[in-house]
């Protein structure tokens, strides 16, 4: 199984990678929407996409510079960082955080978008899976643990 990126930005490639970008966070979204999360499934495909947008548009103009893409990486993941800022909520009387899950799945979008636009749409299909275990899985596993008491023990 080759991983390696490719700078292949024929028609046909630019239309696979965006495709398979937009189908992923829309995937994820789906699942934001659905538990009714303040980003849904038009935030994480748009997330994906703009990232595998830049990284295309990094590879053609530099002509797949390792360096220029890996600055575009970076400035990918700190722009992302304060979109998913802000859907995080704090409430204190309550002491509780909400919106953390939803944040990282902003996160993991872009890095999906990244992988598609890079050429790597079976790494981001592979995740994609491992990403949907985890949200769909992971809350099943949390009540679980609620219900028999693991992990509430007090912090001190």
């Amino acid at each position: 199984m080759e991983m390696t990126p490719t700078i292949d930005l024929n028609s046909t490639a630019i239309a696979i990678r965006i495709g398979a970008a937009v189908a992923a966070g829309a995937v994820i979204g789906l699942d934001r929407e659905l538990k009714r999360k303040p980003a849904g499934l038009r935030t994480h495909a748009l997330v994906s996409l703009g990232s595998a947008v830049v990284i295309l548009a990094t590879a053609g103009a530099s002509g797949g510079d390792g360096d220029a893409i890996s600055r575009a990486v970076q400035g990918i993941i700190t722009g992302i960082g304060f979109l998913g800022a802000g859907v995080i909520m704090q409430h204190e009387a309550e002491r509780r955080i909400e919106g953390l899950t939803t944040a990282a799945s902003i996160w993991i979008a872009a890095g999906l978008g990244i992988a598609c636009g890079a050429g790597l749409v079976e790494l981001a299909l592979i995740a994609l899976g491992a990403i949907l275990v985890v949200l769909m899985g992971g809350g099943a596993i949390e009540r679980w643990m609620e219900r028999r008491g693991v992990g509430n023990e007090k912090k001190g």
